[in-house]
């Protein structure tokens, strides 16, 4: 197999400037089953993608000019699956930088023969800026993100000014900008830094957060969650 995403996450973590940044992952050590790295040796050439490419030609890359939804931080891709099996008028891009997620992603698309997908393990960051052209997604989904949640650690959540304008710029006119949180104050702070950027447009009639859309799935994480009485905000952010 080429260009393995061990090698990548590895250089990842050696590059200093992304500690200094806000950066869209804790790093976390992980054991890879058998399963999960049987599923990488086999399928990443498919399905992998990798920031040494550069710039990713999307026409190229599925075969088509279909809209592309971006998804950071995964997690173990249940749910990335899903919405890329229902919704093959899409073409989906997963960024997670836990191998054994990625693993299990692929794991799962093969299995439930999904083709409108590809994954990449790296810092989704550094991808945006160097391999995404702008306005060149239809959506962005950052689902349930490390909510950092002490106050002195708020600095370090991922959705800050700086992001939400790295964003527009992929975005295409039009473009959305889906998050979801089970933690309400890191809800009212994305309300808050979002409401801000004069270049979007809440789609809440509300104007602060929307019921879950249909093309989220609902997973086992957040029924456990219902049960308990725990909340979850989802905030859609439309490019203007």
């Amino acid at each position: 197999m080429t260009n393995q995403p061990q090698d990548r996450l590895e250089q990842a973590k050696e590059k200093g400037r992304f500690i200094r940044e806000v950066k869209s992952f804790v790093t976390r050590q992980g054991r890879l089953t058998k399963g999960q790295q049987a599923a990488i040796d086999e399928y990443w050439d498919q399905y992998g993608l990798t920031h040494e490419q550069g710039a990713f030609d999307w026409q190229r890359i599925f075969g088509n000019n279909n809209p592309v939804v971006l998804e950071i931080g995964f997690g173990m891709g249940a749910s990335l699956v899903e919405m890329a099996k229902n919704a093959p008028e899409k073409n989906f891009v997963g960024i997670e930088v836990h191998l054994p997620g990625v693993g299990a992603c692929l794991k799962d698309a093969t299995t439930e023969g999904v083709k409108n997908l590809r994954l990449i393990n790296h810092d989704a960051v550094e991808i945006l800026k160097d391999c995404v052209s702008d306005e060149s997604l239809s959506c962005v989904q950052l689902f349930f993100p490390d909510p950092w949640h002490k106050k002195r650690h708020h600095k370090r959540r991922i959705v800050q000014a700086e992001f939400a304008q790295l964003l527009a710029q992929k975005l295409t006119t039009g473009g959305v900008f889906h998050m979801a949180t089970d933690w309400e104050n890191y809800a009212e702070h994305m309300l808050e830094v979002m409401s801000a950027q004069a270049n979007y447009k809440n789609q809440s009639p509300s104007g602060d957060y929307m019921p879950r859309p249909e093309h989220r799935p609902l997973t086992k994480f957040e029924q456990r969650g219902h049960r308990l009485g725990h909340g979850v905000w989802d905030l859609m952010f439309e490019k203007v």
